[in-house]
């Protein structure tokens, strides 16, 4: 797969959803974003705050953006406050740098686009995130 099609995208978050019932976990919000950072395809359960759109695209679009999952922005937040400072700052504010925003790779390494999930914590989010990226027969990198 050379592209993220919505039906990849549809998958991804369907899947992801069953993982986190699966797991228990707080109602959820998921996005699938392209290589672009345009938004292809979102979910929000039922009971997830409204506020959770913001933060599953701001996980997404820092992944897709930046090139690093959301466990390494994390780790360069805390190495280096000032790089992730002046990234948000250049993406006007929109990047969520914790666990939870996953990057689509193709075969070949290539970035395909990124799956934002927030509703529970970081890390059950991105165990989510993989879930439905693997579902879909991608890879993912969290």
């Amino acid at each position: 797969m050379t592209k993220l099609t919505i039906d990849a995208a549809r998958t991804i978050i369907r899947e992801a959803l069953a993982k986190s019932h699966e797991m228990g976990l707080k109602p959820m919000s998921v996005i699938v974003l392209d290589a672009g950072g345009t938004p292809l395809a979102f979910e929000r359960e039922d009971g997830a705050a409204p506020g959770r759109y913001a933060i599953a695209e701001g996980k997404a679009y820092g992944a897709v953006m930046l090139g690093m999952p959301g466990s390494a922005q994390m780790a360069r937040a805390e190495a280096q406050h000032y790089f992730m400072t002046a990234a948000n700052g250049a993406f006007g504010g929109k990047v969520v740098p914790v666990p939870g925003g996953v990057i689509v790779r193709g075969e070949d390494g290539s970035v395909l686009g990124a799956v934002g999930v927030t509703g529970d914590t970081s890390d059950n989010d991105a165990t989510a995130a993989l879930a439905g990226i693997e579902a879909a027969g991608l890879k993912g990198d969290a």
